[in-house]
């Protein structure tokens, strides 16, 4: 671990790597993780560090103090918090996080964890802390000895810790580690996952052809690669914009008796989607269709997120317009239109609501902020038509289901509660926050169903 990345590159990697290795190409259009919630006591300890003006003497005091008086899961979150590859509140205090695990690493509570230990070490490769890195990974490496199947699982989950931060070098060092352990060893599962892990996060920092040669090379071995290694790698490829490659490998991933299935087809319409491909996704919606497999939320995520017009609506919450799926198609380009139009499946609404004679209720858990804005609209025009008569049973109460917050950026700052709030206001909704449950809209089912019917008529 000591040696330099590219001292690691010439003593380990193939020289196909070498040849191939895009150095300076920019890690663009992989998805960042979503960071850990922070909870507001972890919140007050990091703000009382930041400002310490880097006094070494009062950190390490605030540590101590802030673990000596948590509980195990406000200590962890924040720990979390901090080696998260999408951090950006308290970014510049990432490095403490080794300072923080030591302190942790003393408690009574504490279980040693392999991804813990992996998401610190990457965290200090990020900040270039190259020597807390190597005490970590020594550390472990003396813990655990020659059980071999136990550190292939702790490199494993160091490479998959690196791959979030997109860390080539921090990879690349990690390398030469699982390389040794599989060329060594007569196990079948060290080797499978021994690839897993090479392929997968070779493909995450954009080495599509390097991580083919090595599932090439996995099948050489005798061992067949599983839907996850064909998924990375048309993933990897769809995100350079290599199309072509992207269908080849999932018709390979076809022939080797993998069917095509929603996770596949999500990964193909956010590749499309980065490179704004709309009529492609089109093409793909309706292939995913014609194959019978049905959208889910993450369909929604995948394709909404690329759709520039909503997206633009939602920069602007104070001022959301349009408020109906009428108005809402008049404002999109002919492509958005045509992809959205395809993309609305009342399958998925139909999954996110609940109706009993007492009870309708719409969950919005699991969407992003387009996804919430389209179903929302979806579930207001399927409201309207299915109570267009006042024949129609109508529910005691009305249930809308957005969340607290909890694994928001920030905990308790739901994003897709604001959205629905701002909405709510907008069109003179009856619906309020629930007093007993803050993550939820409640209204009178006769009060909300008059109103739907007097927006509808206007």
């Amino acid at each position: 671990m000591a040696t330099t990345a590219g001292g690691l590159l010439r003593l380990a990697l193939p020289s196909y790597i070498h040849h191939r290795h895009r150095d300076n190409t920019p890690l663009r259009n992989v998805q960042p993780p979503i960071c850990a919630a922070l909870s507001k006591q972890g919140h007050r300890f990091l703000t009382s560090v930041a400002t310490t003006d880097d006094d070494p003497a009062t950190t390490s005091r605030l540590i101590r103090k802030f673990i000596a008086s948590s509980s195990k899961s406000v200590a962890l979150d924040a720990i979390s918090h901090l080696v998260s590859p999408n951090n950006t509140s308290f970014s510049r205090l990432s490095p403490l996080a080794f300072a923080l695990y030591i302190e942790i690493s003393r408690t009574s509570w504490f279980d040693w964890n392999a991804k813990l230990t992996a998401d610190v070490i990457a965290s200090l490769y990020k900040h270039q802390r190259f020597d807390e890195a190597k005490t970590l990974v020594l550390e472990v490496e003396t813990k655990l000895g020659s059980r071999e199947r136990d550190l292939c699982n702790f490199y494993c989950n160091l490479m998959n810790s690196h791959s979030k931060h997109q860390s080539k070098q921090g990879i690349f060092d990690s390398y030469e580690c699982i390389k040794q352990l599989h060329s060594h060893s007569s196990s079948v599962y060290l080797k499978k996952r021994s690839y897993e892990s090479l392929i997968g996060s070779l493909s995450v920092i954009n080495l599509p052809r390097e991580a083919e040669t090595l599932m090439v090379e996995m099948k050489g071995d005798g061992l067949r690669p599983s839907v996850f290694e064909y998924r990375s790698l048309s993933y990897a490829y769809g995100r350079l914009g290599l199309f072509e490659d992207m269908k080849r490998v999932i018709a390979l991933m076809e022939d080797a008796g993998f069917e095509l299935d929603v996770v596949s087809s999500n990964m193909v319409l956010s590749s499309l989607g980065y490179h704004n491909e709309l009529m492609e996704m089109v093409f793909w919606l309706q292939r995913m269709k014609k194959l019978k497999i049905p959208f889910s939320i993450r369909t929604y995520n995948s394709v909404l997120n690329h759709c520039h017009t909503i997206m633009s609506i939602l920069e602007h919450p104070k001022g959301i317009k349009p408020t109906s799926l009428e108005a809402l198609f008049q404002n999109l380009n002919h492509d958005e239109s045509t992809l959205i139009q395809e993309l609305v499946e009342p399958s998925v609404l139909a999954e996110s609501m609940e109706l009993t004679s007492s009870e309708l209720k719409l969950d919005l858990h699991g969407m992003h902020l387009g996804s919430a804005y389209l179903v929302l609209l979806q579930w207001f025009h399927d409201l309207h038509m299915r109570y267009a008569t006042k024949n129609h049973m109508i529910p005691d109460k009305v249930v809308l289901v957005c969340g607290i917050g909890k694994h928001s950026v920030v905990r308790g700052e739901s994003p897709v509660k604001g959205l629905v709030k701002e909405m709510i206001m907008q069109m003179g909704s009856p619906l309020k926050i629930d007093r007993r449950n803050v993550g939820c809209f409640v209204a009178n089912g006769k009060v909300f169903m008059n109103w739907l019917r007097q927006i509808s008529s206007t």
